[in-house]
This record gives C-alpha cells, sequence and structure tokens, in this order.
C-alpha cells in the first residue's frame, strides 16, 4: 500500500519545490538589502535629528557622505570574494552566514546609544558590518537560483529576483520617509523580524544543489583587490568634500595618492592572479564575449541608475516639491511617493523580460532596454525645473521600464555564460560591476553637479539675499560657501537661508515681509533653480551617453548562450571540451574558457 505522504501530484518533484523555496527565499533576500540601501538616503534629515548631529556643519559632510556611500562601498570590494568562498565552501552555508550578519546589524544599529559623532561613527561602523551580510547574500543568490532553475527558467528566476532587488531600492523611498516620520530607529528594526524569520527558514530549507570544492584562498589577490578598490571608492568620498579654497577636493594631493595607489595595487592585482594556482576571480572569464561585454553594459547602466536615483530625490525635494507648497520636512516621504512610477515601471517590465530572454534570447532586450534608458534621460533633460508632474512621472516610469527590460536579460545571460562550478564567482564579479558603478554614480554625478553650479551659483546667492536686505558682508559669506552645502541642504529637506542666517542674529534685523521670504518655502529653490537647471542638463546628457554606450556593449555581447545552455554541466566535461578546443591538456587556471571569436559562445556549451 502507497504511504499517502509520499505520493505526489503528476509532473512535481522535490527538485520542483525547491527550487521556488530557493526563489522565494532569495528574493526576500536581495530585496531587503536594496531596501536597506537606499531607505537611508530618504531617511538622513530624520537621522540626523536623531543623533543630534547638524547635517550643514562642514566637518559633518564626510559623515554624510559615508551614510549614502559606505553601504554600497563595502559590497562592491567584498561580493567577489564572499562569491570565492561559495564557490570553495558552498554557497547556502555562506548565504545563510549573510542572512545572520546582516540581521545582527540591523539590531545593532537600531540601539545606536551615542549623540554627535560617536553616534555617526556607531551607524557608520555598523553599516558596514551590514554591507558585509549583504555581501554575502548579493554575491551567491543568483548563483544558488542557477544552481536550482534549469536554464529554460532561469532567465524567469533571475528575473524576478533582481526586480526584487530594484523595486526594493526605489520602495526603500517610500518607506524611509514612512518610518522616519514615527522614529528613526525603525529604519532599522524593519530589518530585524523579517530578517530572523527568513534566517531561519533558509538555515531549514536551503541546501547545497551545485558543486562546491575545497581550494586554497588566494590572499594575495584577495589583498590587492580589496584595498586597491577601496583606495579608488574612498578617494571619490574625498573628492566630493571641499578641499581649501576649492568647491571639491580633486585636488587633494590624498586624493591623488588614493587614487594612484589604489590603480596600482588593481594592476598588481591583475598580475597576481595571472599566476596564481588558485585565483580569487577566473579572469579567463573575460575571454567569454557574453561575460565581458554584458558586464560592462551592466556596469554603465548602474552608474546611470544609481546617479539618476539621488539627482530625482534632489530635484524633488529641495526644488519641485517646495515650490509646489510642501513643507520641507514634508519633502523626503512625497519625494519617495512621486518616485514610485520609477518602481512600477521596474515590477512590470523586470519578470516579463526575463520571461522572455528564456524564449527569444537576452541581446535584443538588454540593448532594447538600454537604448530607452538612454531616451528617457533625453526626455528628462528637456523638462523645465518646475515640470508638470505628469509628463515627469510618463518619462521615470519609461526609465523604470528601461531598466527592467535590461536587468533580467542581462544577468541571465552573464550568468548561462559561465561553467557551473564558477557561477559563484561569476555573480560576486557581476555584483561588483553593479556595486561599483552605484557607489562611483553618486561621486561622478554629484561632481557634474557641482560643476554646473560653481560658476552661477555664488553670485545668485549673495545677489538674491542682498535683495532681501542681508547685509553685504554676511550674503558674500553665504555665496562663498561650497555648493556642496546647498546640494545636501536639498537632499536632506532643509532650508539653509534659515539654517544659517539664525545663528548670527541676522533675521532679527530684518523686515518681517524679508524674513517670511528668506524663510519661506519658496526662495530658496528659486533661487538656485537656474544653476541646478544648468547642473541637470549636464547629468542627463553624461547618463544618456552612458545608456547608449552600454546599449553598444550589450549589442556586441553576441548571441546570447542563456536560451541554448540546457544546464549545469560537470566540471570533467568542462575540462574535457576545453582541452579539446585548445588541442592540449587541462588548461591552466584561469583560461579554461575558450570562446569562439566569431561568436562570442563558450565551446563548453551544448547546441
Amino acid at each position: 500500500m502507497t504511504d499517502p505522504s509520499r505520493t505526489r501530484a503528476p509532473g512535481r518533484s522535490p527538485g520542483d519545490r525547491y527550487k521556488w523555496t530557493a526563489l522565494t527565499n532569495t528574493t526576500a533576500a536581495v530585496f531587503m538589502s536594496a531596501l536597506d540601501g537606499s531607505i537611508v538616503l530618504i531617511a538622513l534629515p530624520a537621522i540626523f535629528r536623531g543623533v543630534h548631529l547638524d547635517p550643514l556643519a562642514p566637518g559633518n559632510i564626510a559623515c554624510l557622505l559615508w551614510m549614502i556611500m559606505g553601504y554600497r562601498l563595502v559590497q562592491a570590494v567584498l561580493v567577489v570574494t564572499v562569491g570565492r568562498l561559495g564557490d570553495m565552501y558552498g554557497r547556502v552555508r555562506i548565504y545563510n552566514c549573510g542572512f545572520a550578519v546582516f540581521t545582527f546589524a540591523s539590531v545593532l544599529l537600531s540601539f545606536d546609544p551615542f549623540d554627535g559623532g560617536h553616534g555617526a561613527m556607531w551607524l557608520i561602523a555598523w553599516r558596514v558590518v551590514q554591507a558585509v551580510g549583504g555581501s554575502m547574500l548579493a554575491a551567491n543568490s543568483a548563483a544558488i537560483l542557477t544552481d536550482a532553475f534549469p536554464a529554460e527558467q532561469r532567465g524567469f528566476a533571475l528575473g524576478v529576483n533582481q526586480v526584487a532587488g530594484l523595486a526594493g531600492m526605489f520602495l526603500g523611498l517610500v518607506a524611509g520617509g514612512l518610518l522616519s516620520a514615527w522614529d528613526w530607529r525603525a529604519v532599522f528594526w524593519v530589518n530585524v523580524p523579517v530578517g530572523v524569520f527568513f534566517t531561519l527558514w533558509a538555515y531549514r530549507t536551503l541546501r547545497e544543489t551545485g558543486k562546491s570544492g575545497g581550494g586554497r584562498i588566494d590572499w594575495w589577490g584577495n589583498i590587492t583587490f580589496a584595498v586597491g578598490l577601496s583606495a579608488v571608492l574612498i578617494a571619490v568620498t574625498f573628492g566630493l568634500q571641499p578641499y581649501g579654497e576649492h568647491t571639491m577636493g580633486w585636488t587633494n594631493p590624498l586624493v591623488d595618492i588614493l587614487i594612484v595607489g589604489g590603480l596600482g595595487l588593481l594592476a598588481a592585482f591583475v598580475v597576481i592572479e595571472n599566476r596564481v594556482a588558485a585565483p580569487m576571480i577566473q579572469l579567463g572569464l573575460f575571454r567569454l564575449r557574453a561575460f565581458t561585454f554584458g558586464n560592462l553594459a551592466g556596469l554603465g547602466i548602474s552608474i546611470g541608475r544609481g546617479g539618476m536615483q539621488f539627482v530625482l530625490v534632489i530635484w524633488l525635494q529641495g526644488i519641485w516639491l517646495p515650490l509646489h507648497g510642501y513643507d520641507y520636512g514634508d519633502t523626503p516621504l512625497w519625494a519617495g511617493i512621486f518616485l514610485l512610477p520609477l518602481t512600477a515601471g521596474f515590477l512590470a517590465a523586470g519578470p516579463v523580460s526575463g520571461y522572455l530572454s528564456d524564449r527569444l534570447g537576452s541581446r535584443g532586450l538588454a540593448t532594447g532596454g538600454a537604448l530607452l534608458f538612454g531616451a528617457g534621460f533625453l526626455g528628462l533633460m528637456l523638462l523645465p525645473i518646475d515640470f508638470s508632474y505628469w509628463i515627469f512621472a510618463v518619462l521615470i516610469a519609461i526609465n523604470g521600464i528601461a531598466s527592467g527590460m535590461f536587468a533580467s536579460p542581462n544577468s541571465s545571460s552573464i550568468m548561462g555564460s559561465v561553467p557551473a562550478q564558477l557561477r559563484g564567482v561569476a555573480s560576486g564579479m557581476r555584483s561588483t560591476f553593479q556595486n561599483s558603478g552605484t557607489a562611483v554614480s553618486i561621486g561622478v554625478f554629484f561632481s557634474l553637479m557641482i560643476a554646473g553650479l560653481a560658476d552661477a551659483l555664488p553670485h545668485t546667492l549673495t545677489t538674491g539675499l542682498q535683495e532681501q536686505g542681508v547685509p553685504a558682508h554676511v550674503a558674500t559669506r553665504i555665496g562663498s560657501l561650497p555648493p556642496v552645502s546647498s546640494l545636501f541642504a536639498a537632499q536632506l529637506g532643509v532650508n539653509p537661508i534659515q539654517h544659517l542666517l539664525q545663528p548670527g542674529g541676522t533675521l532679527t534685523h530684518l523686515t518681517v515681509a524679508q524674513q517670511q521670504t528668506l524663510t519661506g518655502r519658496d526662495f530658496f529653490p528659486s533661487l538656485i533653480s537656474g544653476p541646478f537647471h544648468s547642473g541637470l542638463v549636464v547629468v542627463f546628457a553624461f547618463g544618456a551617453t552612458l545608456a547608449f554606450l552600454a546599449a553598444l556593449a550589450s549589442l556586441l555581447r553576441g548571441t546570447s548562450p542563456t536560451a541554448e545552455t540546457p544546464g549545469p554541466r560537470t566540471a570533467a566535461d568542462d575540462t574535457h571540451d576545453a582541452a579539446a578546443d585548445a588541442g592540449t591538456e587541462t588548461p591552466p587556471a584561469g583560461t579554461t574558457m575558450r570562446p569562439d571569436p566569431a561568436t562570442g559562445r563558450d565551446p563548453q556549451e551544448k547546441h
């Protein structure tokens, strides 16, 4: 007699159930990690008030930058390393550890016991730890899915996973506004119950389905890569801060030292990886055209997407919302709400494009998405500073759809082009490109915005203040402040004019009408709207250029292997095919993949 508990519905198997379990858990992890990356961006005003830190004090600009960029910087540095650890010791094992670390750090972030600078340092330090956990999740989630799903469903699964991350990035803006209005600590509390539940569920249900093996850790490769990339990204944070009489810090000798030293270490890293027996990354993966050009395209889109998010938040919070009657204290919440069409575009296009890429291939969809993304930037560039919201909503929805069209097929193409035993490190390398792009995007777009503001803003501020009765020496002092202060004030929903005039008692010597004008909603955004629009034109033109270059890289990837690769192969099969192609014995480490130069397709694939 058959045990009813062992009967299964026709066509169902434990593997069928497991792949959906893996998709649900990894999607929750990616969503939570991405949500936490952006939730702080919108909640910064409440966080600064909660720890009693003046956001406009010159010394605190560094704290603000590290709260924004530190999380992505750490992820960019670590994902390749933890991806390699996943290949060596088990992707699920590293992934589960990441969930626990992420949740533990969230608990400690919500119990910051300090005020002022010490409170800010506590938050920055535990955000770094949280990013370590997030790196373990990001580097291994795509590899777990690629192991669990057959090739014909892989694009859909990766699409759902990545769209969850992109949706979390933008829903974090709304969540940050809502939660910070109640209590700034709630921004970190929100991770705790979700993290505890999914950590326990991951430990109970996920299992290793791909091949993992031993090996040695490439210590010198890890050290040169981590220190080199960290130096370059840290240089970006110093470059955004004023230095001496300069509006930015790119002339700071420390920035030059960090950039030159960092690039030198990265060059040494490449040499080391070509010589060691067990390299940290497989440089041979870059022989695969789909892998190389897919990652280059992803880097361009990541820079554009991260910079666009940052600039749109400043535009809404600092200019458009105050001009339309919204109080400065409410602008973070409403900025998140008004950006919802961007999220809706992601949610609509991502899973559909993943589904279609399994049937039609990845190259056409990804290339079309990049082209549409560039067109969206051109549309934003043509908008006036005080735009009609419905036109704005359509344009950002187009950008969301474009990004969703690109993300899922591009990820599927990259992950489907590599052998099964290298998917962990390949996923980490893909995440490194994406996180580096997001971290660098703030520096690039911010620098371009400052360049657009620097010429006109000082004169505009000085003249506007004097017209309202502010003494010339005070107006000149405020006008000579670095433009970075004005931009951060806009992002934080702070009226910098009131903030700067109150301490010296200047406001008390002005008429009531002048006081109301200077401290009202309209004065500051109206005053800087002209210089600000000049900066917007520059950054959106740059974003469009990046998107079109990404489209070119996507086109050059060759025919996508994703729809053609039937599934994971054994290491013996991979070695045999590579050796047969080369006419030799087993190729040296890092050179096992030799794609056909005509098609960009790996000879290890079955056709």
